[in-house]
């Protein structure tokens, strides 16, 4: 990311805010140490806004020594830094007590100039620096990788990106061996979700490699990090060193037909292993489109489904490979091959919808976004049909970024899942006309028309296709909820099946009175959700549309955060015969800790990829809105008392803790919830 320049003085932002910090350092160190409180406000502000700049972690580490030497640390346990615990930086850092956060971050990166022999401390070494940043790294593991969660986005703000700016600049600058372990293995949990947007994953994977090759590294640990490498640089024996692509392309130019299979085969078990596909199987894919469609689908990892597709639409798929398939695009490699696996070439639309997509012509808008967000290379019709290629490939994978717009992610995720051909056309009208027209209720409604949506700026770190729609979407969205502003209840109960289409159910259910926030008729709501959506209880009958639903968030302490989107997708027993929901989160990482023992699993309890899953009864307990089928009343009678009293006792715990009043598992009037 470059520095954002003013262009009238040519000066950097980071560059201004630095003059102020210095001034503000140089007034604080002046002052005597009585009339220190009254100077180190502005500071802290001036910290502040540096931290928020590409560039600023570095920044304030270099001026580390005479920030301490002022007094930015007097009074305070940070002035102490051989008695610091590394147990407290995280809760420091998620104090959402502003000044708290820039002098955690701010001792951090004094710990990194004292680790790296910048700064000699009187007080701490830099072996025990460096040991000190270890730790810390490896107790707050998620703050090097992960994007921020909804928690953190709702209590922090622009402050939850900062906090992982300062993080990856400290692995960076003391290195990654002391938390390898946790970190490989961390990657390959959010693999296992296969997400669509992979930069950070492989951003991440290629900064360990070059510390993989340094001689002095101990190679022993980091265990799988080898294959995450090689899935990406090395993947066969043709380009097992990196060679680069004119190289791998002669290459492959000189090989016999065996040769070219065993490359085919390796790519795609790679690719289906990791999620992770390779700038060198681009390049396969363009040579073998010459050679042999046998070896293509065998480069692909193709099921028998997925054969059939290939050799039955065999000039759109290798069209598509043609105008899509780039070493900058390669990761849509993995959505083709799931695509074709799919079978969704055979619903009649969308073959025809493929077709138009490849000949669209972008409009200036999205052009200016995809560029904006991509560059200029590959062209911004690539990526928006690479982008394509990918969700209708992995609909699960769809995530709404670091951005409140959960209702969107969902409504994209659920038509490349249900509805392939609508969302192709969604996609047509957001690219090529700047506006999509959906209808409620019979009444037309206008993106171009409609007002602010519930983002407020316009999203930026999607994938292509959620860039270029959900703006569209965001403000059709809100508008719907205006139009149903005055009417009593919570107005989902009529937006989620006009945004979303005919197979979200009519029947809506919500433990939440609208006016007070209370919950209310709860024994009823948790026992028409059984009967709606546990087998033991709705005659077994599977659910047959991803249906949309709203969770009451909570952190890891089972503290309400706000209310979220997700969509339900299943009701089955795990491996271990538990009654378990699998839903569908946009919240980028669906593994979660909610508090009270409530943490989604997403692997190892009979997940498929990109799906979440809790117990029934724990799902249920963070569960305030549903949708089901108002003629199908399922047996709510015969649900056990006990049952729901162990589902209310999680509510009691967490988010219900002070919306629970006297009487609440009796029926109610009410009228029903807040806006999700």
């Amino acid at each position: 990311m470059k520095p954002t320049v003013d262009v009238a003085s040519g000066t950097s932002v980071l560059d201004r805010r630095l003059v102020s910090l210095d001034d503000a350092t140089r007034d604080l160190a002046r002052t005597p140490d009585f009339g220190k409180t009254t100077k180190i406000r502005r500071v802290l502000e001036q910290l502040r806004r540096v931290l928020l700049q590409d560039g600023g972690p570095a920044a304030v580490q270099a001026r580390a020594r005479e920030l301490e030497d002022a007094g930015v640390f007097a009074g305070t346990d940070w002035a102490q830094p051989d008695i610091l615990v590394p147990t407290f930086v995280g809760a420091g850092l998620h104090s959402g007590v502003a000044d708290t956060v820039v002098m955690e971050a701010t001792s951090e990166l004094r710990m990194l100039a004292v680790a790296l022999g910048e700064y000699d401390h009187p007080a701490i070494s830099a072996d025990e620096a460096r040991q000190f940043l270890s730790q810390v790294l490896a107790m707050n593991l998620e703050l090097l990788f992960t994007p921020p969660t909804e928690a953190e986005r709702v209590h922090e703000g622009r402050t939850a990106q900062m906090i992982r700016d300062l993080f990856r600049h400290i692995a960076e600058g003391i290195g990654y061996d002391s938390v390898l372990d946790k970190l490989v293995d961390e990657i390959w949990r959010i693999l296992r979700q296969r997400p669509i947007q992979v930069d950070q994953v492989s951003s991440l994977i290629t900064r360990l490699s070059v510390w993989r090759g340094d001689p002095s590294v101990d190679l022993s640990s980091g265990q799988g990090l080898d294959r995450l490498i090689t899935a990406l640089f090395g993947t066969t024996e043709a380009s097992r060193e990196d060679p680069g692509i004119d190289v791998f392309r002669s290459r492959l130019e000189a090989m016999d037909t065996g040769g070219l299979q065993y490359e085919a085969a390796g790519f795609a078990r790679a690719m289906h292993d990791t999620g992770l596909v390779s700038p060198y199987h681009a390049e396969l894919l363009q040579f073998l489109r010459h050679e042999s469609d046998y070896l293509l689908a065998e480069a692909l990892g193709l099921s028998d489904t997925g054969k059939n597709c290939l050799l039955r639409f065999r000039d759109l798929v290798h069209r598509l490979i043609e105008e899509a398939v780039t070493p900058h695009t390669a990761q849509c490699i993995y959505g083709l091959a799931l695509l074709l696996d799919r079978g969704i070439l055979y619903e009649p639309p969308v073959v025809p919808g493929l077709w138009r997509q490849i000949a669209l012509e972008i409009g200036p808008a999205a052009r200016e976004r995809l560029v904006a967000a991509f560059g200029e290379e590959p062209a911004p019709e690539v990526r928006l049909l690479a982008g394509v290629l990918s969700m209708l490939g992995q609909p699960l994978g769809v995530g709404q970024g670091d951005n409140p717009t959960c209702q969107s992610a969902r409504a994209l995720s659920m038509w490349a899942y249900n509805d392939p051909d609508y969302l192709l056309q969604m996609v047509v009208w957001a690219a090529r006309d700047d506006e999509i027209v959906m209808h409620f209720e019979g009444q037309r409604i206008s993106s171009q028309e409609s007002g602010a949506g519930v983002a407020e700026k316009l999203p930026i770190d999607l994938d292509p296709v959620s860039l270029v729609v959900v703006p569209h979407l965001d403000r059709i969205y809100a508008e719907m909820g205006r139009r149903c502003s005055d009417r009593p209840g919570d107005p989902h109960r009529w937006v989620n099946p006009e945004f979303h289409g005919w197979w979200a159910a009519r029947g809506f259910h919500i433990n939440v009175d609208v006016g007070t926030g209370n919950l209310t008729d709860l024994d009823a709501f948790l026992r028409q959700f059984h009967a709606g959506y546990h087998p033991g209880y709705n005659g077994g009958q599977p659910l047959i549309h991803p249906q949309p639903a709203g969770i009451a968030v909570t952190d890891s302490a089972a503290r309400y955060v706000g209310w979220h989107a997700i969509a339900i997708l299943r009701v089955a027993p795990d491996p271990n015969d538990v009654m378990r929901v699998y839903f569908y989160n946009p919240n980028n990482d669906s593994g979660q800790d909610w508090g009270d023992g409530v943490v989604v699993s997403t692997a190892g309890n009979g997940e498929r990829f990109g799906e979440a899953s809790l117990p029934f009864d724990q799902f249920a307990s963070r569960l305030y809105i549903f949708h089901g089928d108002p003629l199908e009343h399922g047996e709510p009678e015969r649900v056990p008392a006990e049952d729901i009293a162990t589902i209310v006792g999680y509510i009691e715990r967490s988010w219900g803790a002070d919306r629970l009043p006297a009487g609440a598992l009796q029926a109610s009037d009410g009228p029903a919830a807040p806006t999700a």
